[in-house]
């Protein structure tokens, strides 16, 4: 997809902008090329969800493009420089290069598939069963055996990825740092050995 990034326009937006509202038209794609962006949902009383965090190389709009409405919002965590590709444009690279939309088509069957995954774990898993795939998948393996995550990542945003409160976050990552399974290093998380699966 670096072909189709390259025909977009190039933005640059600054931290806390709102990119994408829910419920706004949809039609164009996002190319990060530079920061981290998050999508999410929030409630009329503040409360958060969070899809995902996307950095650069990642693109974000393509489930909007049959031109229904936005169906998140989408926040720049991190200063950003984007390229935003219109529906017109995508079409006539897909004309160029068919195999486009078959790369497009996976993309859009992972998403769903991870937030089919999420949506499930939502209802039938409890907190520490959410926590800890975020926590791992997230992770980089070191070359001390340890896992180190490349982004910091704070309680609140972990709560909001994990669908409960920071409260129950704090308390959970509490208990794997006394158990010795966690550290802070950097202002980010270090696995120091494999999580339990239960707590």
């Amino acid at each position: 997809m670096r072909g189709v990034a390259e025909r977009g326009a190039e933005r640059r937006y600054r931290r806390g902008a709102l990119l994408i509202q829910e419920g706004d038209p949809g039609g164009t794609l996002y190319f990060i090329v530079r920061g981290r962006l998050r999508a999410y949902a929030a409630s009329a009383d503040g409360q958060e969800f969070t899809y995902g965090i996307y950095g650069a190389g990642e693109y974000m709009g393509e489930l909007s493009l049959d031109g229904g409405p936005r169906s998140a919002n989408v926040i720049v965590e991190q200063a950003a420089v984007c390229r935003i590709v219109t529906r017109q444009t995508l079409e006539q690279c897909i004309a160029e290069r068919p195999e486009l939309a078959f790369e497009l088509l996976a993309k859009v069957i992972h998403r769903a598939r991870n937030l089919s995954t999420r949506a499930r774990d939502l209802a039938l898993g409890d907190a520490y069963s959410r926590l800890v795939p975020l926590l791992r998948d997230a992770a980089l393996p070191q070359p001390d055996g340890t896992r180190w995550m490349p982004v910091a990542l704070t309680q609140e945003q972990l709560a909001q990825q994990v669908g409960c409160s920071r409260t129950m976050v704090t308390k959970l990552l509490g208990d794997l740092v006394r158990g010795g399974y966690l550290r802070q290093d950097q202002r980010r998380w270090r696995l120091l050995r494999p999580l339990p699966p239960r707590w």
